[in-house]
């Protein structure tokens, strides 16, 4: 599994970047809503676990490809942006969506664990 992941890393990271744009798209009225889930925050969870897979993804790719710390980081700043940009995008182009500054947020704490994650597990991915 850890060579289908490092080998696809690429691939996989621009699937699920897609997948994002096309859940963050879908009209509010289709998004099933579970009280008790609101409760919990589910939807920050969820976003941050989105792009925690985002970044976890872009970063296996470069560390097949590049080991700069500089390409992390510029990486790094552009899932921030592109989560940013989709919050944007969902208060102005997408039906019955809202921009939510919180989910930003979240997208973000996804982000810095998946650079957490990275930088935890590199030796181990190295050696692949």
């Amino acid at each position: 599994m850890k060579h289908f992941i490092l080998k696809y890393s690429l691939t996989l990271s621009i699937i699920w970047a897609l997948i994002i744009l096309g859940l963050c798209s879908m009209p509010g009225q289709h998004i099933p809503s579970f009280n008790f889930l609101e409760m919990l925050s589910f939807d920050k969870w969820v976003h941050a676990g989105m792009f925690f897979v985002l970044c976890s993804l872009i970063f296996f790719h470069i560390l097949q490809k590049s080991r700069s710390s500089l390409t992390i980081h510029v990486f790094f700043v552009i899932a921030i942006v592109y989560g940013g940009s989709l919050e944007i995008m969902q208060g102005t182009l997408f039906s019955n969506r809202s921009a939510d500054w919180n989910d930003v947020i979240a997208n973000t704490i996804g982000c810095v664990f998946g650079l957490m994650f990275y930088k935890r597990s590199y030796r181990y991915l190295k050696k692949a």
